[in-house]
């Protein structure tokens, strides 16, 4: 006796739960590296705030050995006044990197470099009738355990 040949299903493409099943995949694949590139980015962001910071503390220095004073905020927030004063001082380290401006603030912000100068005795200082004796210099980073990077003057 001959046995009939069983037919066989052809499979054409793929089933629905398949093509969901590499969606999910794909979708999880694209969020991991989404986050890490978000993540580096952050990490850059925070490591040239904490160059731009250590280069304006050089620079804040270098002008107090030559004029036994620190400039005010003022002075550090006038361009011109920064390039003819404080020529090791590239303008671009006075601009967060998540900014547009050139400016520092008197309190730490978010996308802002602060930088508080008082004189001796911790009062508000002009360089004229009190002259700048102390600063502080901050930076405020992003998503880290270390929510800010600062820098005190040497005096």
């Amino acid at each position: 006796m001959k046995s009939l040949p069983i037919k066989k299903r052809q499979q054409t493409g793929f089933t629905i739960i398949e093509l969901l099943v590499v969606l999910v995949v794909i979708g999880i694949l694209l969020a991991l590296v989404v986050s890490s590139y978000a993540s580096v980015q952050r990490n850059n962001r925070n490591q040239d705030r904490q160059l731009d910071i250590n280069q304006i503390y050089e620079s804040l220095e270098a002008y107090y050995v030559e004029n036994s004073k620190y400039p005010t905020l003022a002075n550090m927030d006038n361009l011109s006044w920064v390039a003819t004063n404080m020529k090791t001082l590239d303008k671009s380290a006075l601009k967060d990197p998540s900014s547009s401006y050139y400016l520092l603030v008197a309190r730490p912000t978010k996308d802002v470099f602060a930088y508080t100068v008082t004189s001796s005795d911790g009062s508000t200082c002009n360089n004229v009738k009190l002259i700048c004796a102390h600063y502080t210099l901050t930076a405020t980073l992003e998503a880290s355990a270390q929510k800010t990077y600062v820098k005190t003057s040497l005096n």
